[in-house]
Parts: C-alpha cells; structure tokens; sequence
C-alpha cells in the first residue's frame, strides 16, 4: 500500500487517499516534474480474490485502450507502472464528485439533470462503440461517472472495458457490477456489445431519478413512476427499453438511445396510444376501398410537399436573417424537418463563423442536431464535406479554453481531430478537400499525442511527418481566400518552428528548411491586409513572434556548433 510522502516511479509523490474498491485504492498525487496532480489507482497483485488476475490484466489493458482515447468526457490515462506487487495506474485528477456520491448525499435526482448526463455519456459511449475496433465500456453505474463542477461529466473508470471481436461468440470472463451489469455480461449469452452499454446505461438512469439502488432489494427494474408518479412517462419507456433481457429488444445503438432522450417527452404511454389509434383508424380507412387509399396516397404526397415547403421556407428565412443567432434558429428548424440533409448544417456551421468564434453555447447547440443524426448522415453522400466544414470550425473557431491570456490553438486543433478522421473514413481520394483533410487530422493526431510521447520517451521520429504536414498545409492554405485561415496556418507554423526547433533537428530536419519556412511565413503574414481588429491583432502576435521562432532555430544549430 502507499503511504502519503512516497515517491513512485522518481516522479510522482502521493499527497493522499482519495477512494477505495475492493481491489484497488485511489490517491491523489503531484508530478513533481510538471508541477501538475494526477490520479493514482493502485492495484494489488496479491489480493485474495478469484477475479484478482483478471483484474491485473484488465489494468493493464486499460492503459493501452485509453491511451488512443481523446473524448471530452472520457478519462485520460497517461502512465502504466509495474512495482512488483503493486500495479499502478496514473490517470487525469478529476475534480467533482462521483453520481453516486450524489445520490448517497442527496437522493434521486431532478429528471432533467439526469437526461443532461445521459445525453453526455450516450456521446461519449457512441465515440467508443465507433472506434475501430469498438469498444465496450461494459461497467457503467454512479460510481464511475464524476460531475465536474462545470455541470459536465467525466467517465473515470475502463477497469473492463474491452475492444469487441467480431468473431467471438461470447466473452471469456466474466465481470461487472452485480445489479447494473446486463445479462450477456454473466456468462453463456452471447458476447457483450453496445447493448450491453445500453442496458447498464438504463439502470444507471432508473437508479439516479429513482434513488433505488438496483443492488439492493426489491433487485428489480420497476416502472418510475411507481416510485414518482410525477416523473415522464417518456423516460419511463426510454428506461424500460434499455433494460429488456433480450438485448434485440434494447436501443440497438447509443446514437437511437441519444435521439430518444432528446425527444422523450414523445415516448409516453399517452403518445403510443395516439399514435396507435392513428394507426388502426388509417388501417379500416384503407380496407374501406380504392378510393380511400388514393386520397390517403394524396394526403402523403401533400405532406412530403408540405415538409418540403416548410424546409424550404426556413432555409429562405435563414440567408434572410438579421443575426447569426437567427439564421442559426432558421437552420435548426430546417435540420428537424429533414435531418438527413447537409444543407442546413452547413449553413448553421457558417453562422456560427460570421463573427469568428464557435462558441460553447453554439457548440451545444450544433452536437444537440448532428450528433442524434449522425449515423443517417454518414451514409449520405454529402457527410465527407459536411465533417470536412464542421472539423474547420473546430479547428479556427472554437472557444473553448481561449482566456484574454492564452490562446486556444492546440485545443482547437485537437478537437477537430475526429472530425477530419471522418473524412478521411467516409470521404473519396477524388475530393477536393480530401488531400488537405488528411494533413489536418494529422497534424491534430500529433498534437493531441505529443505530450504523452514525451512522457513516455516515445516521440522520436515523430517530427519529421509533422514538419512535412505543416510544410504541406502552409502551401495548400494559398488557395484559401480567407485571411483568419491564413493567419492561423502561419501561426501555427511559426509556433511549431518556435516550440519543437530541436526536436525537428534532431529528426533530420535541416537549418535551411526551418529558415526558409519561416521566411515563407514572415513574407505571407506581411502580405495579408486585414478587415477586422481580430485579425489585425492575430497579425502582430504572428509578427511579434518571429523573430524567437529564429531564436530557436539558432539555439537548436548552435548546439551542433
């Protein structure tokens, strides 16, 4: 066990006990290298328990798993260390409080708190179940859900999370927690898959609206509102869905299961019976006669071209609007009605750029409308160019972690990644944008991965393809006729040039590549003539830097020297 004032690994010194499992203890701990505090799980090899080699395994190959993980609200893993007897497992320090903390504290929870974080995991679980192979998180419940004090939430614990195999019949192990775990998890029923995320998802919601622990009697998943008449009836059928035995008869992805929490108020009983009766009335009109089936084949056309018209009328009223707030109102509306098409998406993604930031709000706002659609989008022809402008937002836009003291640029950048990995997975080589897309996803892949090469001695060799990329997009952005775009590549290629002037060295990059570069970048940014204050200001910060990205040049060679 570890004791406050260790040092572990020359590098992490234990401040103190944060939580305990079965197996396992929590500590918070402080990298004496980086200043920075981390979560430590120590996992004892020796403990006296059947499943504890399971356990040891699956430690390990959670690090592995989570290591190729970047979603908001997924954990992230950054060391892995064997001591002999103890594994240990260091991850992000999140700050909150765990879901069932909460509930302990306070009891069931308000239903539109708990759709909020269910909405915000069925993301995070689609990005995993899309993830190639898929993974299965397969242990969801309270205890592994932390609320930040954001209002935001965070996945904490992959302890069993595996990778699926399409070939398998059943998984090998048993494991997960007794009450929330779904059927196939226990053996003899099929392998688990997402599903199986659905099913423990639901429980996890019937336990927090509820307040009953699922592990504790009645042991059964009764209707809610036999606990609260006062709660929906739609998220009463949402839950009861989830949680059907037979995993055929569940959600069959967390993407229907988003879609479904957001319109729950329509999934009550009241709602299925109307929609019911409509149904049997249209049945005894058809068998009436011919003459009923054709008015009601007339009634359907004029529906379709009264959706069409309404389409229409909103994409109309959105090039027409006075504000950005507007237009995007208008494109929403448009999206609704027909949630396969591109058009709408696009123009909202150019509202959200009219005044040259992608904010929180409108990020939510824009995720609330693609992501509950995003399985039909993908299989339309369009979606390619659609991530391809969505991952550009992300990319020059975003807001999120800018403060009037720091940019946001490589948070921007790493954001965009899954976008651009979109269109390199559902685009065509022929595309226009596909050549510039792959150089984006690359170079926000380095990015998002570099610091935990670093920490792991793994960098080298790294930053020769990223100075090819950079070269790459510092040319292709001269067809860009859009100086915030423009701006931003020089930016970023004097940044890299600034930052990683050694690391390019010692990967073959020569001094007369970085000097030319950046005299291409000096001369581009002089070139640019600015139309707004922002992009004025982006112009000098560029301007004030350059010459200590030369410094750094100079440094790096004059070691060699």
């Amino acid at each position: 066990m570890a004791s406050i004032g260790q040092v572990i690994d020359d590098k992490y010194e234990i401040l103190k006990l944060i939580g305990k499992g079965g197996m396992s203890k929590v500590y918070l701990a402080m990298d004496k290298r980086l200043n920075k505090q981390w979560a430590i799980k120590e996992i004892e090899k020796n403990a006296r328990d059947k499943n504890n080699e399971v356990v040891i395994q699956s430690a390990i190959a959670e690090a592995n798993l989570i290591k190729q993980l970047d979603h908001p609200a997924i954990v992230r893993i950054v060391d892995i260390i064997d001591d002999g007897n103890v594994i240990y497992i260091v991850e992000d320090y999140i700050e909150g409080e765990t879901l069932s903390s909460i509930i302990e504290n306070n009891g069931a929870q308000p239903q539109e708190y708990v759709i909020e974080w269910a909405m915000q995991i069925c993301e995070a679980f689609e990005y995993l179940h899309t993830r190639k192979p898929p993974i299965i998180y397969r242990d969801m419940k309270p205890a592994n859900v932390m609320l930040k004090p954001d209002g935001n939430i965070k996945i904490i614990d992959f302890g069993i999370a595996r990778e699926y195999k399409e070939q398998s019949l059943a998984d090998t192990i048993s494991l997960g927690t007794k009450g929330y775990a779904a059927p196939e998890q226990f053996g003899g029923k099929g392998q688990t898959d997402a599903r199986t995320d659905v099913y423990c998802l639901g429980v996890t919601l019937y336990h927090l609206v509820t307040g009953q622990n699922p592990c504790e009697p009645p042991y059964e998943i009764y209707p809610i509102r036999n606990w609260n008449p006062q709660l929906s009836a739609g998220l009463e059928a949402i839950i009861q869905k989830c949680t059907q035995l037979n995993p055929d008869d569940r959600y069959q992805t967390c993407a229907e299961l988003l879609y479904a929490l957001h319109h729950y108020e329509e999934y009550g009983a009241a709602y299925r019976a109307r929609q019911k009766k409509k149904l049997i009335s249209f049945a005894v009109t058809l068998s009436l006669s011919v003459l009923f089936f054709i008015v009601g084949a007339l009634g359907l056309l004029f529906k379709a071209q009264t959706l069409n018209a309404d389409y229409n009328q909103n994409i109309a009223q959105a090039e027409k609007a006075s504000s950005s707030a507007e237009m995007a109102e208008y494109y929403g509306n448009a999206i609704d009605i027909k949630p396969e098409e591109s058009e709408a998406y696009l123009g909202m993604i150019n509202a959200f750029k009219e005044d040259a930031d992608y904010t929180l709000d409108e990020e939510k706002a824009f995720k609330q409308k693609i992501n509950t659609n995003i399985s039909e989008l993908r299989k339309q022809p369009g979606y390619a160019n659609l991530a391809f402008e969505t991952g550009k937002m992300y990319w020059y836009y975003y807001d999120y972690g800018k403060t009037d003291d720091s940019d946001n640029q490589i948070t921007r950048i790493k954001s965009a990644v899954q976008w651009f990995d979109d269109v390199v997975k559902y685009g065509n080589k022929s595309d226009s944008y596909y050549k510039i897309a792959t150089v984006y996803r690359d170079i926000g892949t380095f990015n998002r991965d570099i610091t935990l090469n670093i920490e792991e001695a793994s960098d080298k060799g790294k930053y020769s393809p990223y100075w090819n990329n950079i070269e790459e997009l510092v040319s292709l952005i001269k067809d860009e006729d859009n100086e915030m775009i423009e701006l931003e590549v020089y930016k970023l290629a004097m940044y890299s040039i600034e930052t990683y002037a050694r690391k390019f060295k010692n990967d073959g990059i020569s001094r007369n590549k970085m000097t030319s570069l950046l005299d291409n970048v000096e001369k581009g940014v002089s070139e640019i003539s600015t139309t707004s204050d922002k992009t004025e200001e982006l112009k000098e910060e560029v301007q004030s830097r350059i010459e200590s990205a030369r410094l750094s040049i100079e440094n790096a060679f004059r070691e060699r020297e």
